[in-house]
This record gives C-alpha cells, structure tokens and sequence, in this order.
C-alpha cells in the first residue's frame, strides 16, 4: 500500500509537472520538449530529486509515446501521398540525406565512437521534427505559402525513410551479423512494401473496418490496433515505431480524421513522459564534457538544412525570399533525434550518445523556430546591404563617380 501511495504521489507530480511545463512554453509560444528533457535531467540519476518507485511505469509510458508518435505522423499522409513524393521530391530526399546525416557520422567517428554509433548519429542531425514545424508554420501563418509544400515533401520523405532507417539501427544496435541484420532489413522492407501495397489497394476496406460512429470504440479498435502490429513488428525486430507508422498510413479518410482527434491528448501525454524518460537516463554531469560537439552539430547541421531546404525550393521554382523560408524552417531537430538515441542508449552503444543527442535536441530545437522566423529578413538585409556595396559612389556633382564624363545621367522626369 505504502509502494503504490509513493508511485501516485510520484507519477502524479511528473504529469502535472509536465502541464505546467506546456502551459509555460505554450505562453512563450516555443516547443515545450527541451523543458520535458530538462524535467527528466532533473529527476534522473544524478539530478535533483532522482525517481523511484515511478521510474518503471514511466519506461512502459515512453514506449507507447513512440508509438503513438509515430502512428499520429502516418496519419497525416496517404499511401498515395507517399508514392507521389517519392516519384516527384526524391531528389531532394537525397540531398537532404547526403548534407545532414554525414555531419552526424563524421563527428561520431572523429570522437572514436566507431561505425554503429555514426550511424546512429547520422540520423540524429538527419532528421527534422515534423511536430515543432508544423507547429512553427501554423504560429507563422505560412501553411498556405508556395514553399510550405516543398517543406512538407521533405518531411514526409523522412518519415518514409524511417521506415528503412529504424530497422537498420535496431539491427545494428542489436549487435546482429550481417546475414541476420540483412534478414531484419529484408522483412522490414517487405512489411513495409506489403502494407504500402494494401493501404493503396485496400485503405477503404481497412477504414471500413475500423470504422464507428461510437468514439470509444473506435479508440479502443485504432489503439489496440496499433499496439498489437508495434508489438509483432518489435518481435520481428523491425521496430515498434515502424509498425505503428504504417499503421497510421493505412488508415485513410474520416476514420484517419477521427482518430487524429480521439488519440491526439493520448498522443501529447506520453510523448512528454518519453522526453522526460530520455532525460531520466541522462546524468547531467555528462552532458559539459561534449557540448562543444554539441554547439558544432548545431551550427554545421543549421547550415546544411537551410542549404537543402533553398535548394529544393528554388528546384520546385520558389521565390528566393520562400526558399531561404523553407531553408530556416527545416532547422528544427526534436522527438525523433531522440527516440533515434534512445535505441542506442537503451543498447549500451556508446555512453557519451545520450548526452550529446540531449545536448544537440536542446539547442536545436530552441534554434528552430527562430532560425524558421529569421533566416529570411537577415538573408534579404545581406543582400540589400552586398547591393548597396556593390553601387558605385556618386562624384561630388551627382553623377556616378565611374560615369563618362560626357555622358548625360537620366533624372526622375
């Protein structure tokens, strides 16, 4: 009796802890995550107040977060959404890849972390968070802008690439030969074919079944649902996540907008619980010896994203005040830098990961929504300021000091 007083008393301080945390960013109109990774530094080990008898049940919530995170995010697209992107945006799903993942990897290396840990870092800087964007674009007013879908061509080609992604790192965290690590990845992309292959042909008949009219029911039907196919495809070692993602995907139509609605408050609560479970497993002493890592990541890994999102935007013939738009929003890293880490934290794969992966989330998603309302005035300032470099002074009589003496300079009338 004693035991369970003190987990309620514990449990019930996080959660509210938590609604005061949102309730302050919300009025500093920024990500509340780096306040959840700040709560779980400060009740983790080697924190303020270290958790107890809590401690488990919150591991259990933090599972869950990932998979209703994941199953929320492939409900926003259709299968056939994620076809005509891969068809139209692949290149810039490969840029993208190519700038962003490698800073992760060399940075690994060079610390002597070795292959499986620079893998793991590769998708930590890869990955933008497709939460904190679309809040930043909805808090800008730019949901309706012409490089808004270039944004969203990009994160849906991340997410997609998750699903190939995750089942690599499992396997590679995992500590698997090669043989069975290519198994892993052949039934990750065969599960993941199937399902797009179904949701395309047979996403009606899926909806039809999940389908009610009573909201309880179809809460109960979606998250048992989603729970069962997470848990075969972790069994399968493909990933939880990755099972939830494509259950998400093929659901379709009002049962995808009811669900969106039923499961969103669910999805909130145990997203935080997972960012203060991540932080539950970071000593903060841990995190001073690598953020100059950190701050290098962040500038580096800044850059590379503005780059990729200019560089697909003036690809799809966006204005350049839209593509530096485009470019700053795609700066903010947040919840799946994290659970990318988590796999590898849970693992034992490198001890100093977690904290720089924390450090690294810290700053970028702070940097975000900044880089997101700023890139472009400070972008068309150094223009302005290059052009009026580059005009040649006027002589003392009004004409341009370059000017041909003989020539006539054209005035107002």
């Amino acid at each position: 009796m004693h035991s369970s007083a003190i987990f309620l008393i514990e449990f019930g301080a996080i959660i509210l802890g938590l609604g005061l945390l949102g309730r302050l960013a919300g009025r500093l109109r920024f990500s509340p995550i780096p306040l959840y990774l700040l709560a779980g530094l400060a009740f983790g080990e080697g924190g303020l107040l270290p958790l107890g008898a809590s401690e488990e049940f919150v591991a259990i919530g933090a599972e869950i977060g990932v998979v209703l995170l994941l199953l929320m995010l492939g409900l926003e697209y259709t299968a056939s959404d994620l076809v005509s992107n891969l068809r139209t945006q692949y290149p810039a799903g490969l840029v993208d890849c190519a700038l962003n993942a490698l800073p992760g990897a060399a940075i690994a290396l060079l610390l002597g972390w070795g292959p499986v840990a620079a893998v793991v870092l590769a998708g930590v800087t890869w990955i933008s968070s497709s939460g904190v964007i679309a809040k930043v674009l909805g808090d800008l007013g730019r949901l309706g802008n012409r490089e808004t879908p270039v944004i969203l061509s990009i994160l849906v080609l991340e997410d997609l690439a998750m699903a190939v992604y995750l089942p690599i790192v499992t396997a590679l965290v995992a500590g698997l030969s090669l043989a069975a690590g290519s198994v892993t990845l052949a039934v990750a992309l065969g599960v993941a074919g199937l399902v797009l292959f179904v949701a395309v042909r047979y996403g009606r008949v899926i909806s039809r079944f999940v389908s009610s009219d009573d909201p309880e029911k179809l809460l109960l039907v979606v998250l048992g649902l989603t729970l069962l196919v997470a848990g075969i495809a972790q069994q399968l070692q493909v990933s939880a996540a990755v099972g939830a993602f494509l259950v998400g995907i093929a659901l379709s139509g009002e049962v995808a907008e009811g669900t969106h609605n039923l499961l969103s408050p669910l999805r909130d609560l145990f997203a935080a619980v997972f960012f203060v479970f991540f932080g539950l497993h970071t000593d903060p002493s841990s995190i001073p010896p690598v953020i100059v890592p950190a701050l290098v990541l962040a500038i580096v890994t800044a850059g590379t994203k503005i780059a990729t999102g200019y560089w697909a935007a003036k690809r799809a013939e966006v204005s350049v005040r839209g593509r530096w738009r485009a470019g700053g929003t795609l700066v903010a890293r947040g919840e799946f830098s994290i659970v990318i880490a988590g796999l590898a934290v849970t693992a034992g794969v490198e001890p100093a990961l977690g904290p720089l992966a924390t450090a690294y989330v810290l700053i970028m998603v702070v940097l975000g929504p900044l880089t997101a309302r700023y890139t472009e005035p400070v972008a068309g300032l150094l223009a302005r300021r290059r052009a009026a470099r580059a005009v040649p002074a006027p002589s003392g009589d009004g004409t341009p000091a370059d000017a041909d003496p003989g020539q006539h300079v054209a005035t107002g009338d």
